[in-house]
């Protein structure tokens, strides 16, 4: 008695093509910038002591640390496996280093930012808060995405 007019499934409950996009673009940032900061964990030790903020063993640490976070983060936006875990902890990293950021410019530091390596080096603090901003607003229009699809 199971025919096609009674048989009621959902087909995806993913975000639609678009927002995939979205998910392999953000992604491929955070696994971009956590892999250059990988090969230089020393310098990024550096970038994360000259904000000021943490002492110099707690740069280090987080030198080691973050990159890596950051790769799982990406990877799991891509294969969206703890996704909404993933999103979390990838807008609390962009929250954290754009407040460290603008931070840094209020104190007057002159800083080199080290998100992605030698290619942000150069790039002014208003490139960096656009870049950050724009993370940001592609992380909340995920949340928002992965909130209005409907659960199984």
């Amino acid at each position: 008695m199971s025919g096609p007019s009674t048989l009621n499934v959902q087909l995806s409950t993913r975000p639609q093509f678009p927002w995939r996009i979205v998910d392999v673009i953000v992604a491929g940032i955070f696994i971009y910038a956590g892999a250059i900061k990988t090969l230089d964990p020393v310098q990024f030790a550096s970038d994360i002591d000259n904000y000021k903020i943490v002492p110099w063993p707690v740069s280090v640490v987080l030198a080691f640390y973050l990159p890596w976070l950051e790769i799982f983060c990406g990877f799991a936006l891509v294969v969206r496996l703890l996704y909404r875990g993933a999103l979390s902890i990838s807008t609390a990293l962009i929250l954290t280093f754009t407040f460290a950021t603008v931070a840094a410019k209020v104190r007057g530091l002159d800083i080199t930012c080290g998100c992605f390596g030698h290619a942000s080096q150069h790039w002014s603090f208003p490139a960096h808060l656009a870049t950050n901003l724009g993370i940001l607003a592609a992380l909340l229009a995920l949340w928002v995405s992965n909130r209005s699809a409907k659960p199984l």
